[in-house]
C-alpha cells in the first residue's frame, strides 16, 4: 500500500523537508505554512499534491527534473528555487478552479534554476529574479503577440514554440523556456534560437 505523507494543517518553520521516497505519496496542505525552510524534491510530480498554503522564504530543489506541477494553489514568497522544473505554472490562475485562485508569487529567485515551458500568472514580474541565457523569457506574451508572430525564427520555433506562447491565456506574466531543449526539439540550434530573440520584442534572458 502507497503511503500518504501529509504537512497540512501547521507552520513548519527552519526544517529540511525530503520529499524523496518514489513509493510515497506527499501532501502539502491544506493549510500548511512552511517558513525559512528546505523542500527537497526527487520525485515525479504526479507523487506531489499542492493543496494550499504559504511557502515563505524558503529554498526548493529539484533534484530530478519536476514536470507539469501547477503551483497556483500555494502563496510563494520569498522563495529561492533551484535544480531543473519543466512545465511548472506558478502564480494564481482563474482560468481553472476555485482552488487555483487561491495562491501566488512574489519575491521569488528562478536565478540558479533551469525553467523549460514554465509559465508565470497574475504576478509583478519585476519582484522575480529570473534565469539568464540558456534560459530565455517572454514577458507580457500576448502584448507582444503580434509582432512575435510576424517575426523570422528558425526551424520550427515559430510553427510551435512562438504559437504556444502567443495562444497563452490574459493573465500570463512571462514564460520561460530553456534554449538547448527547444533547439533540439524545433530543428534548430542555439545559436540560430538565440540570433533570433536578440531582435524580438519582450525577451528577458
Amino acid at each position: 500500500m502507497t503511503p500518504n505523507i501529509h504537512y497540512e494543517h501547521r507552520e513548519i518553520v527552519g526544517e529540511r523537508l525530503e520529499l524523496t521516497d518514489k513509493k510515497a505519496i506527499y501532501w502539502l496542505g491544506p493549510d500548511v505554512t512552511l517558513r525559512g525552510c528546505t523542500l527537497v524534491t526527487n520525485i515525479s510530480a504526479r507523487w506531489l499534491h499542492l493543496v494550499s498554503g504559504n511557502l515563505i522564504d524558503c529554498t526548493i530543489h529539484a533534484k530530478s527534473q519536476l514536470k507539469t506541477l501547477p503551483w497556483a494553489p500555494m502563496k510563494l514568497k520569498g522563495c529561492r528555487f533551484k535544480g531543473h522544473f519543466g512545465g511548472n505554472d506558478f502564480g494564481f490562475r482563474e482560468d481553472v478552479d476555485d482552488r487555483w485562485m487561491t495562491g501566488g508569487i512574489e519575491d521569488c529567485d528562478f536565478s540558479e534554476a533551469r525553467l523549460n515551458g514554465c509559465a508565470f500568472y497574475n504576478c509583478d514580474m519585476s519582484t522575480i529574479r529570473l534565469p539568464r541565457w540558456p534560459c530565455f523569457t517572454f514577458l507580457e506574451p500576448l502584448k507582444h503577440a503580434a509582432e512575435l508572430r510576424q517575426h523570422t525564427w528558425p526551424g520550427r520555433v515559430g510553427r510551435v514554440t512562438i504559437e504556444v506562447v502567443c495562444e497563452s491565456t490574459k493573465d500570463t506574466a512571462a514564460v520561460t523556456w530553456h534554449a538547448p531543449t527547444v533547439a533540439e526539439k524545433m530543428d534548430t540550434t542555439v545559436e540560430e534560437l538565440r540570433a533570433a530573440l536578440e531582435t524580438a520584442p519582450g525577451i528577458f534572458m
